[in-house]
Order: C-alpha cells, then structure tokens, then sequence
C-alpha cells in the first residue's frame, strides 16, 4: 500500500480521497501543526509518498499518470507529487529546504538511512528546524508545489508526465474550482487512457489494423487483473502453437498457423497497451516483451522449416538465412542508436531532410512499410505461410529485409558521414559490449602498432578486411584442410583485436559490431551449408539462435543502463572469435554425423551458459522499471 498525504483538510464534495483509493493509496490528512517530516519518516521505508494538496482539481487518470507510474523516483504534477524508497531522503530534504533553504544543508541522516530534519533551530545560524509542520509549509501557498520546486533547485529530476487535454490544478477559490470542475466534466479522461494505451509511433499495419481493437482487449485484460506479463507469455505460447502448425506441413495446418501468427501480434500488441493503460511497467517485462517478440518469430521460421521438409523440401538454408538477416538488422540499429544516444553537436543534412519528409504524413508511413515492421513483416509471414509454401515465406522474407537492411543502413552511413557529431565515452563502451569480443581478441589487441596516425575509419575497416577474409577462406574448397581455418581464425581475431584498439568514436565505428556478427553468423551458414550432412542445418540454426539471444540479452541490458553482461560470461562463451575458432575446428577435423553432433552440443551448451545467466539476471536485476515507447522495433 502506498500514502498519500493530504496537506490540510478535504475540500467539501472533493471526490480527491476516493480517486487517491481507488489509485491504490492509503489516504492519511494532515493538520496545521503535523510535523510533515516525522510523519513521512513513520511509514513503512519501501512505501511509495505522495503529497497531496486537498484543493486539487484532477482527472483520475491525471493522478494516475503522476503518482503511480513505476518508472520515476520521483514525480509530480500541480497539485501533486509523489516520490518512490530510493527518493525519500531527497523528499526530506526538501522539506527542510522549504521552511529554511539555509537549513538544507544539514539534514541528518538517520540510521535507517533516510534524510530527516536535525535538531536545532532555524534562527541560530542556519540549523535544521527541530520539526517541519505543516503551517510552516503551507504559508497561503501550494505544499507539494513548493516541494516540486525545492527537489528541482536541488538538482533531483522530477518526472513531469504530459497530461494533454487532462486537467490537474489547485484552485485558488470558489469561481476557479467550479471552472476547473467543469473542464474535468468537458473530458472523457477514460477515452483519453484507451487512446494513450497505443503507441505514438507505429508501424502502419499495427496503427490501422490492431490497434483499433487490441487496447479493448488490453482493457479488458485491466479490468481482471490480468499482468502485461501474463499476456506477454500467452502471445509466446499461440506463436509456439504456431509454429507447431506450420511444422505439419499440411495445408490446415499452415492455414492455422497463419491465423494463430496474427493472433500472437494482437496479444503482443496487448501486452504492451496494458501496461502504458495500466502503468504496470517493470524491468522484467520490459525484457520479456523484447525477448519472446524474436523467440516468437525464430521459432515460427524453424516451425515452416521442419514442416517443409515434411513436404520433401529441405529450406533450412532460407531459414537460417533469414535469421541471419534479420537479426544482423537489428545489431545495425542497436548499434546506431546506441553510438549516438548522447552524442553532441548531432546534426546532419541527411537528418534535417528526414526531419521535412516527416511534415509530409504520407511519406512517414512509406518509409516505415520499407523497413518492414514487425507488424508489415507478421502480416506478410501469415498471409504468405496460409496460401502458399515455406519456401515463398522465406524467399519473401529475404528479399524485403534486404531491400529493409539496404535502405536503413545507408541512410545510417549518409547522417554518419555528413553529421559531425561528439561521442560519448559511454557510447565507446556500449559499441565495444556490442562487439562481444572474448579472450584471443582482447590479446590481440595488446601488440598495437606505435606511432601509427589514428584514423577516423579505421576501426570499421580493419573489422571488414577480418570478416572478409573469414568469409572468402570458408567458401574456398580447401577450408576442409586443417590449416586453412586456423589461419583465417588467426587473422580475423588480430583484425579484430586491431579494430578494438581504436576509440569506437569514428562516424562509422558502429558498424563494427554488425561486422562481427555477418562473419560469425555467415560462417556457421556457409560450413552447416558445405557439409551437406543430414542434420547439419538444423544444429547451425541452433548454434546461430543460442548466440543471438545472447546478443539480443547485450542490448536489453545496455538499454535498461545495467551495462553489459559479466565479462567470465563473455569469455566462458568464448566471445565471437572464439567461437568461429571452435566453429572452424569443428568443420576442419569432423564430418558427417560426427559434424552434426558437435554442432548440437555447442548449441545447447551456449544456450545453457547465456540463458541459465540471463534468467538470473532479469529475474534478480535492480534495474529501473523501462518500457520501449520509440517504436516498433524492425
């Protein structure tokens, strides 16, 4: 249960108290002579605060959006404020600071490790006051107002949620509160949540076709108490029943499994819409809603392959190279993102046209079909796996992501090359956690050439030339002999090690990790794709899908500010070089059924390393409650 304080008595005929209950508070007033600061030190230390003027004047769904979104330490809205554990010292503290800002300064720390006023008065030398009463405070004016604004002169960041059309004020009589009364009576503020559930920003299938319908759905999941979690896993578990249709290799079943697709986007929709309708965000589903959306769509492809080959057509070569693509794309947009998340001075022609197509609105949704959404993607996947054959699916597929890949990541090279932007020494480390690199490229890295002039481009090129050279020595015919792989596994970890002594702050240093992740995941493509063994494709699928979790995991961790995943984990995998090592030994020393089984084991042995980790991670992590409002992801 959370407190919410009211500062004075409830005005007469108020609905305040019963909309701060309903939102889940313990409602508790507040006299003149209440020491405001001994009474929030008495409530329980997890609990959430809330301060509450009696005259506010407030939609609930305005109370709603400033006093119990999980997201923010501390929040406020006029009227209003409201602060989580890890801000009550600060909330103590401004309290103090309201009555004597010369008192600030020496709040005592009390053995809980909460703020609270020290003893002493306020007129001998700037002392803490003895007690922060609530007539002090109030002074005529607005209580949780002047606390907003003594956090803010403290340099405590107050969330300020934007409320729209809503209304949240504090009257100062009879005329302004009748006045505010009906504003709040002018506006449907359960109309406006529905419409709030939906992103700002979507694709154009997900906008115009699921949208419309699913925030009733996630509506009606509200009203009984159903968790955005629990959607989210009832989405993976009817793309699981998907994919087991798809593997059939029946017509019904393809049909079925088409029609389940488009039912597990509905409910991942959902998930999402229930929790911005319902402010139940959280650091676990925020992770759990990234990672079923690409166990969801892997699954489904492995589903129309096993089914294919049911048919006597054997797509797993499509299957994984569809895979490959898809998640080499995301890499490139993490990578992007993330190397300019909070760089300075990051402007560029290129993004000042994007900016002015954007004023033209049928050139938004175009350039957003081009990337191929999860939503455009989805439809197409269903409506293509009902009425034709695994093998369109994926031709499909490859050709859109391409076209996809192609348009985004040169549009991405152009604001590179034309911006002059700063990067951060932040955004450096985040491009290196993304590169995954392990023991043999970390120690290549040590023999740096001295005196050599830095270069703007290098760390992307020497990356390629390694990727390169992997890639053209395991279509050559002779990679079977033993030292041929060694030697290429040996030059593409120097490159890489060479491409990591760079800072990473070049324009085009982000394509470095997406470098790594086409030579690691081609060559287990192109050695499953030569050894022309039963089984072989199957297990490099795997192999392949262990890893990327464990890159998706990378980028969950770094967007959620917990930084990368332990470095014993990265190394225990071996990092991307050694496991093309491993990889190439494999190919070079083992075939036939022995090939297959080396790569089935090293695809459960990865999946079990990152999982087994990862689960403990984002089960245990105190990392702050997120959720993606940017998008849908390509």
């Amino acid at each position: 249960m959370s407190t919410a304080i009211l500062t004075g008595q409830q005005v007469a005929g108020s609905q305040l108290g019963s909309d701060l209950r309903l939102l889940g508070f313990d409602v508790v007033e507040a006299g003149a002579g209440t020491d405001l600061a001994a009474l929030v030190n008495s409530l329980p230390a997890a609990q959430r605060v809330a301060l509450v003027d009696p005259r506010t004047v407030a939609h609930t769904h305005a109370l709603r959006l400033a006093l119990t979104d999980p997201r923010f330490p501390a929040a406020a809205a006029p009227g209003v404020i409201t602060v989580q554990a890890e801000a009550r010292p600060d909330l103590l503290r401004a309290l103090v600071a309201a009555v004597s800002p010369a008192a600030a300064g020496s709040t005592a720390t009390t053995a809980t490790g909460s703020a609270a006023p020290a003893t002493g008065s306020a007129a001998t030398g700037g002392a803490a006051p003895d007690r922060v009463s609530l007539a002090e405070l109030a002074a005529g004016d607005c209580v949780p107002d002047r606390i907003s604004a003594a956090l803010r002169a403290a340099d405590v960041e107050v969330h300020r949620p934007e409320l729209g059309v809503l209304v949240a004020t504090v009257p100062s009589g009879d005329e302004e509160r009748a006045a505010a009364r009906a504003a709040v009576d002018a506006v449907d503020d359960e109309r406006v949540r529905l419409r709030t559930a939906v992103k700002s920003r979507d694709g154009f299938f997900t906008t115009y076709c699921i949208s419309p319908y699913s925030r009733y759905i996630a509506r009606w999941c509200a009203r009984r108490g159903l968790t955005p979690n629990q959607v989210t896993t009832a989405s993976l578990l009817t793309a699981l029943i998907a994919a087991g249709c798809a593997a059939t290799g029946t017509r019904p079943g393809y049909v079925a499994a088409g029609v389940l697709l488009i039912a597990s986007f509905v409910l991942d929709c959902a998930d999402g819409q229930l929790a911005r309708y319902s402010l139940q965000y959280s650091t676990l589903g925020a992770w759990l809603d990234a990672t079923f959306d690409r166990a969801k769509e892997y699954a489904f492809y492995a589903g129309l392959a096993i089914g294919a080959a049911r048919g006597g057509d054997d797509v797993w070569a499509l299957a994984l190279g569809a895979m490959v693509l898809q998640t080499v794309r995301h890499v490139v947009d993490f990578s992007f993102t993330e190397a300019n998340h909070d760089a300075s001075a990051n402007t560029s022609p290129t993004a000042a046209l994007s900016d002015r197509l954007d004023s033209v609105g049928w050139t938004v949704w175009v350039r957003r079909m081009i990337v191929l959404p999860i939503g455009e993607r989805w439809a197409m996947i269903a409506v293509l796996t009902a009425f034709t054959s695994p093998r369109v699916v994926f031709y499909a597929l490859l050709v859109g992501c391409a076209v996809a890949a192609c348009y985004t990541t040169a549009g991405r090279v152009l604001r590179s090359l034309t911006r002059k932007a700063l990067r951060t020494d932040r955004a450096a480390q985040a491009l290196r956690d993304l590169a995954d690199s392990g023991p043999l490229a970390d120690l290549s890295s040590v023999a740096v050439l001295r005196g050599a002039r830095p270069s703007a481009y290098a760390a992307p090129v020497w990356a390629l030339i390694g990727a390169v050279a992997l890639l053209v020595t395991a279509l050559d015919p002779l990679f079977g002999a033993w030292f041929l792989p060694v030697v290429a596994v040996l030059l593409y970890a120097r490159c890489s090690g060479r491409a990591l002594t760079h800072p990473l702050k070049g324009p085009l240093d982000w394509l470095v990790p997406p470098v790594f992740r086409i030579a690691e995941y081609g060559l287990v493509l192109i050695v499953a794709m030569r050894a022309e063994v039963n089984g072989a494709l199957p297990a490099a699928y795997g192999v392949v899908a262990a890893v990327a979790y464990h890159h998706y995991d990378t980028v969950y961790r770094i967007r959620g500010g917990t930084g990368a995943p332990p470095r014993l984990l990265v190394w225990a995998a071996g990092g991307h070089e050694g496991r093309v090592l491993a990889i190439a030994i494999v190919a070079a020393f083992l075939h036939g059924t022995a090939f297959t089984i080396a790569l089935a084991a090293l695809a459960v042995v990865l999946a079990l390393a990152v999982l087994t980790e990862s689960i403990r991670f984002w089960v245990s992590s105190g990392a702050p409650a997120v959720h993606d409002e940017t998008g849908e992801p390509a």
